[in-house]
């Protein structure tokens, strides 16, 4: 077992009520290890001892400025698109693929920004996806032609893909009991993005273009580069790899920050404290057999070309089920969040051509555009606050599944034709409850999954949501566009509603749980 001694300090023990018995078992296994060695810590205890202080704050401006960046970049979709199409006389078809290819290089992006976080560390991770994101941001700005910016697009959605690696980056530095709350905190930094590039639009379009819009949209990812050299490294992630004493620096930097001491004794992962359990007597008490923590100890010391072992480990008997329900979740909340944030634009503009409005109309229209996502846009606001409320006190699962139930009974009256002002009342109420499950399902995913396979973990599911952000906007824009409002409202609500009973059916509840280094049966 790696350790590292550290000044010794008074006893520090520290337990928290946990509502499902697979955290107990963790907490059983780190008080039998405190038992017999009470000179040493994890990292779970270490950050409980710290509270969220000032260093945490810190690390959640850094990883919101990434959140702002990548939904600046997302929602100026909604007014990119329509403008170059005015501009480069393109087909329906033509401007759903300026859509649709960010979400192509978001797919290739989240499974591979993963993998390189799990092998290589969440620093570099995060750094790649800056430098593609803010480059070809920018550039993009400057697109000659069609073919060059979808291209340029492409390669912003690649980098875009990095998005999860921020949010767990974040999250291995947060306390257990107030996990929930504070990912609900850091995803608000969406909603202040989402509003930013609201405002921008509404304030650059009319006057200078959309090429003006892309290039100030790029300015976040910026920020992300010039910060970038006082990151440091996940603890968790360097206690995985042996790196120990480096994990004790980061911990003694937080702690001084914080004005706090950390635990007596040494540092310890709870990988090492699994394979201390594995070799001793206790066999009945381990998560994992012998045989099988060996297998796995001798995997993680090789490579994993490609994420293969990566994924081979998500579609384990251990984590299948749990991982297949979580791309079901995924999958729906992109389509449906992507979807009802077109809708706000196609269905004036779809209303428009199929009510075959004189063509003076198209600049009272681009000006409701604009107010309509504006206002859409505040919706994430309850959203946010209403997801901070729920997702400690009723857990994760069923915060998911009411926020999408509800999501679908918001939408229902988009069946049928309303006045402007239902259909924005409809449109604000279901936009608030799907932000809201949007902001739990990755609050959700990251704690079910071990340090090692975390980020892989999440980049995939990311990645099958990103599916559904390809798919959405050929519902959003060529059904509307084909005056089949009613068609694809419907197909909208089959998802949700789908993806709530995948919701429900997830195996395990992680409210209050310890992130855990090692597998655990999801089944």
């Amino acid at each position: 077992m790696m350790v590292f001694p550290v000044k010794a300090r008074a006893p520090f023990r520290i337990s928290f009520p946990n509502p499902s018995g697979t955290c107990k078992a963790r907490e059983n296994k780190a008080d039998n290890m405190e038992e017999g060695q009470s000179a040493s810590y994890t990292v779970d205890d270490a950050l409980l001892s710290s509270g969220f202080g000032r260093f945490q704050i810190l690390i959640l401006s850094y990883a919101g400025i990434g959140l702002i960046a990548e939904a600046m970049e997302m929602m100026l979709l909604s007014f990119v698109g329509p403008s170059v199409q005015l501009e480069w006389k393109l087909t329906s078809h033509q401007e759903s693929m300026i859509t649709s290819v960010v979400f192509v290089g978001m797919l290739i992006g989240a499974y591979s920004w993963g993998v390189v976080s799990d092998n290589y560390g969440r620093r570099r991770g995060f750094l790649f996806t800056a430098i593609v994101t803010s480059g070809a941001g920018f550039l993009s700005a400057f697109a000659p032609n069609y073919v060059s910016l979808i291209s340029l697009r492409f390669l912003v959605g690649i980098g875009l893909g990095g998005g999860p690696v921020l949010g767990s980056w974040f999250l291995e530095f947060v306390p257990a009991p107030t996990r929930g709350t504070w990912m609900v905190v850091f995803s608000a930094f969406w909603t202040v993005g989402t509003i930013l590039e609201a405002s921008l639009a509404w304030t650059v379009m009319p006057k200078f273009g959309w090429r003006w819009l892309l290039a100030l949209s790029a300015i976040p990812s910026f920020l992300l580069l010039l910060f970038y050299a006082i990151t440091p490294e996940s603890p968790r992630f360097l206690c995985m790899k042996g790196r120990t004493s480096e994990a004790v620096d980061v911990l003694e930097k937080m702690a001084r920050l914080n004005n706090v001491q950390l635990p007596s004794g040494r540092l310890v992962s709870d990988k090492n404290i699994e394979l201390d359990e594995v070799s001793g007597s206790s066999e009945s008490t381990t998560l994992l057999s012998g045989a099988e923590e060996s297998d796995n100890l001798s995997e993680d010391q090789g490579s994993d070309f490609g994420g293969i072992k990566s994924v081979g480990k998500l579609l384990a008997p251990k984590l299948i089920r749990a991982t297949l329900l979580l791309w079901m979740a995924f999958f729906g909340n992109a389509f449906a969040y992507y979807g009802i944030v077109l809708l706000t634009s196609e269905l004036s503009n779809g209303n428009r051509i199929c009510a075959k409005q004189d063509v003076e109309s198209v600049n009272s229209t681009n000006a409701s555009l604009y107010k309509n996502v504006f206002i859409s846009s505040f919706a994430e606001i309850p959203g946010s606050f209403l997801s901070a409320m729920i997702v400690d006190r009723f857990g994760r699962k069923l915060s998911m599944a009411s926020m999408l139930f509800t999501s679908c009974v918001f939408l229902f009256p988009l069946v049928f034709s309303l006045t402007d002002i239902l259909t924005r009342i409809s449109l604000f109420g279901a936009r608030l409850c799907i932000s809201a499950s949007f902001t739990i399902v990755y609050i959700y995913a990251p704690e079910i999954y071990p340090t090692a396979v975390r980020t892989t973990g999440i980049g995939i599911a990311s990645s099958v949501g990103r599916i559904g952000g390809i798919l959405c906007p050929l519902v959003a824009v060529a059904l509307v566009h084909s005056c089949q409002q009613t068609t694809a409202i419907l197909l909208f609500e089959l998802v949700i509603f789908l993806s709530g009973l995948a919701v429900s059916f997830f195996p395990f509840e992680t409210k209050g749980c310890r992130l855990n280094d090692t597998e655990v049966d999801m089944n």
